[in-house]
């Protein structure tokens, strides 16, 4: 029997004049199958200050979610300190670098996009998105940013549907959280 391969999810996040809102789709796949519609896939951190979001591995995801509470809880809510300090124990730890899931954090100043190998990417614009359907979102809420007046949470929405109209693993079930 072949290896089981999870793929899916779109996740964005967008940072703009001291507001943040993520978005995450709700469609969860093993290989060519829908297993779940409206799973959430970002959620609110450390006394509601901070957001994030995942994509890749449920369980490794919650594992890293775990992780970064307490990395936020160890620094204060310090989002930048806790993201670095994560990415050098998820490089470090054997267990944790076979864990396979991107998450991004944000808060109302830093915007971040954590990966697997020890990464962490601050984006130049405020925007990052994470999961096989972000190219789509991030290229959408690039272009409705700069080419509309558009609010933050408007420009989250159209990019998501936009990434559900192209993306196979991105569903319209949306889950927003706003700061």
């Amino acid at each position: 029997m072949g290896e089981t391969v999870v793929h899916g999810t779109t996740v964005l996040a967008i940072k703009k004049d001291g507001k943040v809102v993520m978005a995450g789709d709700g469609q969860v796949t093993m290989g060519d199958t829908v297993v779940k519609h409206q799973a959430k896939k970002v959620r609110k951190m450390y006394h509601d200050r901070i957001l994030t979001g995942f994509s890749g591995s449920t369980a490794d995801a919650f594992t890293l979610f775990e992780r970064l509470e307490g990395k936020l809880e160890q620094y204060n809510g310090n989002l930048k300190r806790a993201a670095v300090e994560l990415a050098k124990d998820w490089r470090m730890d054997r267990a944790l670098r076979r864990l396979e899931a991107l998450l991004v954090a944000a808060d109302r100043n830093d915007c971040f996009i954590l990966s697997g190998t020890g990464d962490v990417i601050e984006p130049d614009d405020g925007l990052a998105a994470v999961g096989s359907g972000a190219p789509y979102a991030l290229a959408a809420a690039r272009a409705l940013i700069r080419h509309t007046g558009m609010s933050i949470r408007e420009i989250a929405e159209e990019a998501m549907n936009i990434a559900a109209s192209i993306c196979i693993y991105t569903n319209r079930e949306f889950t927003f959280e706003e700061l």
